[in-house]
């Protein structure tokens, strides 16, 4: 059996605040004496996971960037680009009441996504190289945000919500890399963890989805699979939660 991992970032395998995987590090560790590939699945951009993954020790294994809408291969370029200039342009044609309540990544400078995010500066600027999306600040009512959708749809762009962030896309999801990746690697059986909305779809497509607990956000709302045994939810928050539920299912893997 080939069983792969995919795995959101923020307040999933990394705390919330301090950005730290350290209470994952045993469940790491369970996967890599398995031969488990974990893929990351975030909405940070190849520039961020790039660092991330090589400090994680995932050797060539491809990681989902941006939200799904690109995918992270080791030692390779990645092509885009013209993605985010459409999204650019659509945004400069949004009506300025709708486009004054979205501050998006493009909008300002790494001081302040670094203020945005908690992340340092010279990480921010990292956060800011984007080829296919665009995350932002959302400060408008449930109506303009209605309204803000409906401008963009005119564009092919949608507004989907993270943990964090309104992030802006032409509507590739995590689900949609997940699947391409899973027939690449050739997998038998999958694992996805996140905590968002924007992990939806990739929760409900793989074998095996954990929601685990965000304290941070909207969180996620009872889903289909929950019902089925499918998907589950964790107790404990971020790497903790995430440790907990890979170590479970690895234990009822094997027992299968």
């Amino acid at each position: 059996m080939t069983l792969i991992v995919f795995t959101d970032l923020d307040g999933t395998l990394l705390d919330h605040e301090t950005y730290s995987w350290e209470p994952a590090r045993p469940a790491l560790d369970a996967l890599k004496a398995r031969g488990v590939p974990v893929v990351l699945a975030t909405s940070k951009t190849a520039a961020e996971v790039a660092v991330l993954h090589e400090a994680l020790g995932l050797g060539q294994t491809p990681a989902i960037v941006e939200n799904g809408a690109g995918i992270y291969r080791p030692g390779q370029p990645i092509e885009g680009g013209e993605d985010y200039a459409r999204i650019r342009q659509a945004l400069r044609d949004v009506p300025t009441e709708l486009r004054a309540v979205f501050e998006g990544f493009g909008d300002v400078s790494d001081e302040r996504v670094a203020e945005m995010t908690g992340l340092a500066e010279e990480t921010a600027a990292l956060a800011r190289q984007r080829q296919f999306s665009e995350p932002g600040s959302w400060t408008g009512t449930a109506a303009e945000l209605t309204a803000f959708r409906t401008m963009l749809g005119m564009y092919g762009v949608t507004a989907r919500q993270g943990g964090r962030f309104l992030t802006l896309s032409l509507g590739r999801t995590k689900a949609c890399a997940m699947r391409e990746i899973a027939a690449e690697l050739g997998a038998d059986r999958t694992i996805a963890l996140g905590d968002a909305p924007n992990d939806s779809e990739m929760l409900e497509a793989a074998d095996h989805g954990v929601i685990v607990a965000n304290g941070h956000g909207a969180g996620l709302p009872p889903m289909d699979g929950e019902s089925k045994g499918r998907i589950r939810r964790t107790q404990a928050p971020g790497p903790q939660g995430w440790a907990d539920a890979v170590l479970a299912l690895l234990n009822e893997i094997e027992k299968d």
